[in-house]
């Protein structure tokens, strides 16, 4: 199983300043949810490519509330994002700042909205209010080496189902 991707940042990123990505996942709501919200889980597919180093996740699930995700590029680089939760309606909308440890002053925003459907859940993922063009550029290069890994985790999760 593979997320079903039917939309990308190429369709209107550019135009309006965001990187959209929507996928289909044949599994409820709550694991596609978990997979963003539970520390352990977000540790075993966030970063990039199918196969990521291990992650270290923090997260302090609640409006208000702050995480942390700290990985490795491929090429061993150290990234660490971080934010605060903005939206937590559990299995259906997540709403979070994100900046780079590195840049704490360029913060933009990740929406995440799921909804059932059959066969499954549908992920929107938007991510907006970029500081500037190049960085929209930049994570619409990145977020789908990301989504690879979670259609792998999920892939897995349905399997144990």
């Amino acid at each position: 199983m593979q997320g079903t991707e039917t939309g990308t940042g190429q369709e209107s990123g550019q135009e309006s300043g965001q990187v959209r990505i929507t996928r289909h996942y044949p599994v409820a709501a709550d694991k596609v949810w978990r997979a963003w919200t539970d520390p352990q889980a977000l540790s075993q597919w966030f970063g990039p490519g199918k196969t990521p180093v291990p992650t270290e996740a923090e997260i302090d699930l609640r409006v208000g509330g702050h995480y942390r995700i700290a990985f490795s590029g491929h090429d061993g680089e150290a990234h660490e994002a971080l934010g605060h939760y903005q939206e937590v309606e559990p299995y259906s909308r997540l709403v979070f700042t994100w900046s780079w440890k590195t840049m704490p002053e360029r913060v933009s925003r990740v929406s995440i909205t799921l909804t059932p459907v059959a066969g499954g859940t549908q992920l929107l993922f938007v991510h907006d209010r970029f500081f500037n063009e190049q960085g929209r550029i930049n994570h619409e290069r990145g977020w789908p080496e990301f989504f690879a890994s979670l259609d792998g985790f999920l892939q897995t999760e349905q399997q144990e189902a």
